[in-house]
């Protein structure tokens, strides 16, 4: 017996739209499952994960300090994945972003002058750019798989992250503590509004998300990678190239992550250090299906996902359960978006052997 996967002459426009909420529901339920086999209060445990967290204005800037990299990673993510282009190193551009764009405040900390966070942001992208363009070189010159070689680039980042902060960037009145110097005043991201942390990298998403949605809706370029998504023959009769749209794609995924970056590092943190980041990279992933591709739903998506980073944290203080439980919620709900895709375009068939295909009505 196989199981086999046909494709529906006809999807439903309705599940289409509603997918993202049926997922998002039944990661509800069965997170509710899973606090009630650790003998927890599930309405409770609920109510603490994605309730608790907005009630005060303080936790509203948390939610849109941790929304602000996954929503920018996830809409440079979009593009590559509606391009046909799997990016799925963007934790290690999110790295090396937040590093090239260091070098400035960590090198010449003495330096004070109303250019340093403008130059600080753009190398940063221009950092995450660059190493986005090695696995679109390795693909457009050797047809390397761009999944391996954009996610085996990421440990090289984080180890690179890793050594200089505890060797050549370490700071020597630091306590032997592996971190950089606090960036000089000027070097830190200011916060949007006085009454909380959250600063500008939140406002530099919303307007990614806006241009990007834009593009992809009314520029030819949005179009080129539309068609190439769907049909790279399509592409080339129409006159559009594969391996610019490579490029075009790798590069700007890598430039967003890498804003994100050093946004984190200079609004979040105010200097270098091991880690800097609980996994936005990877998260940003599930924000962009969950958003279908679409970056103003990844705008929504990603306050959704980083409520559930929020909500791990309170949960740990309030119920006492394991922070590793928000990875779990984020398993789910790409368990369950990538599940009702599956199903919305897709027949199950069920083949014995010997014996005619048996159609599973889902």
């Amino acid at each position: 017996m196989r199981i086999e996967l046909e494709r529906r002459a006809r999807v439903s426009r309705l599940f289409s739209v509603l997918s993202p909420l049926l997922a998002l529901a039944l990661t509800l339920v069965f997170g509710a499952v899973m606090f009630w086999l650790l003998g927890k209060n599930p309405l409770g445990a609920l109510y603490v994960y994605f309730i608790e967290p907005l009630r005060e204005v303080w936790s509203l800037h948390e939610l849109a300090i941790k929304a602000a990299p996954l929503i920018l990673i996830g809409v440079g993510l979009s593009v590559c994945y509606r391009s046909n282009n799997w990016n799925i190193g963007a934790e290690g551009q999110f790295t090396i972003g937040a590093i090239t764009g260091s070098i400035l405040p960590v090198m010449y900390p003495d330096w004070h002058s109303p250019m340093i966070l403008p130059l600080m942001l753009v190398m940063g992208m221009v950092g995450g750019a660059l190493y986005a363009g090695l696995p679109a070189l390795l693909k457009t010159r050797f047809n390397t798989n761009e999944i391996l070689t954009s996610l085996m680039l990421v440990y090289i980042a984080q180890l690179y992250l890793d050594w200089l902060v505890r060797g050549p960037w370490r700071d020597p009145q630091g306590y032997n503590f592996p971190q950089t110097k606090s960036f000089q005043v000027e070097a830190v991201l200011p916060e949007i509004l006085s009454s909380g942390r959250a600063h500008w990298a939140f406002v530099f998403a919303i307007v990614a998300a806006v241009a990007l949605w834009f593009m992809m809706r009314f520029m030819l370029k949005g179009f080129e990678v539309s068609v190439l998504g769907q049909s790279e023959r399509a592409g080339r009769f129409a006159g559009f190239s594969a391996r610019r749209m490579v490029w075009f794609s790798m590069l700007l995924s890598g430039a967003l992550a890498g804003l994100a970056g050093i946004s984190e590092v200079s609004g979040s943190i105010g200097h270098v250090q091991p880690t800097i980041s609980p996994g936005y990279g990877f998260t940003a992933i599930i924000v962009a299906f969950l958003g279908r591709l679409n970056p103003l739903g990844i705008i929504a998506s990603g306050l959704v996902l980083a409520l559930t980073y929020l909500g791990g944290e309170a949960a740990q203080l309030s119920i006492g359960i394991s922070d590793k439980v928000s990875r779990v919620f984020q398993g789910l709900l790409l368990f369950f978006v990538l599940s009702c895709d599956t199903l919305i375009h897709y027949r199950i068939r069920l083949v014995l052997a010997g014996t005619r295909a048996v159609e599973v009505k889902a």
